[in-house]
């Protein structure tokens, strides 16, 4: 499936969901000012209690290297440029007491590439966000008015790992594959796993580390994931964050019935629990790691709607 047909396929399906949408209604827990959603679970308690699990004192990043060719949902791309500023001709820089020569980088990309964090203005319903939140107060042009991503204190808490592919007796799921409740509770029981308020919860599906490289246009347009069902179970956990390895969390193409991408509806919108797209977990698995300290710190940049992230897993 080309880029240009997974568009059409997400905007057909889901204006064939039907266009007419209910008054938005839901409230938050955390109430109706509230704009932090999940992130309130960040405690000084749980960040203890996620230290505690760090056995050998290793580090893993969990993001991704990403550059001009990496898939991107469409139409995202990224472009890099390397300067070197007022140097032309073989100028060296004057005034350093030296004669110095630097290089800078122009970055002109869209933000959702790669790993990366969904902030809870990324994707709503029926004009309204988080906390019902209106489109037309909050959706400036210049940035995000609320729900921006740089107001995100760091996530830091317990993670865990579910193995999906081994518990669908695969090595990497296939595209469309998908899971729900009973599919998570199957592998979390298999493994040994718990999952409790406030952790983040992270879905391995094989698909970055069997894809990515064999087949990028496959990788960027194709997935397996959480079903909507899935996500609303998921959501019955009051988790911090949902991830995956995968690039939209939700199969595509969807599962038979589901709303293309609406697990992000559910999780985001209704819920206000954050999403980690591109999440490469595979590696510690194979360390027999599936429990362990999650840190992100995001980029501040104000009124952005997702972040190109690199969190740390400490173990």
């Amino acid at each position: 499936m080309t880029f240009t047909k997974l568009t059409a396929l997400c905007v057909g399906l889901t204006l064939g969901a039907g266009a007419a949408f209910a008054d938005c209604t839901s409230t938050s827990q955390w109430g109706a000012e509230d704009t932090l959603g999940s992130a309130n679970l960040v405690t000084p308690e749980r960040t203890l209690a996620a230290a505690s699990l760090i056995k050998q004192g290793k580090s893993m990043p969990l993001g991704i290297a990403i550059g001009p060719n990496t898939p991107a949902f469409p139409p995202r791309s990224l472009n890099l440029q390397i300067v070197q500023p007022n140097q032309q001709g073989g100028q060296k820089l004057s005034g350093f007491g030296y004669e110095g020569n630097y290089n800078d980088d122009i970055l002109q990309t869209w933000i959702g590439i790669g790993s990366q964090l969904d902030g809870l203005g990324h994707l709503g319903e029926g004009g309204h966000y988080y906390n019902c939140l209106d489109e037309k107060e909050i959706s400036a042009i210049t940035g995000l008015t609320k729900l921006g991503t740089h107001a995100v204190p760091p996530l830091v808490g317990r993670a865990v790992i579910l193995d999906m592919a081994a518990n669908a007796g695969v090595d990497v799921m296939p595209a469309g594959a998908h899971f729900g409740e009973a599919e998570i509770k199957a592998a979390a029981e298999a493994q040994g796993v718990t999952m409790g308020e406030g952790d983040i919860i992270l879905f391995h599906t094989g698909w970055t580390e069997g894809m990515i490289e064999s087949d990028p246009a496959a990788w960027g347009s194709t997935e397996p994931g959480l079903s909507n069902e899935g996500a609303v179970y998921i959501a019955s956990l009051n988790p911090m964050a949902v991830g995956a390895d995968t690039w939209g969390l939700e199969p595509i193409p969807p599962a038979p019935g589901d709303k293309v991408f609406y697990g992000h509806v559910t999780l985001l919108k209704e819920n206000g629990i954050y999403i980690l797209e591109t999440m490469n977990v595979g590696p510690l698995l194979r360390e027999g790691v599936n429990e362990f300290m999650f840190v992100l710190g995001q980029p501040r940049i104000i009124g952005t709607v997702q972040a190109m992230i690199n969190p740390v897993a400490l173990y």
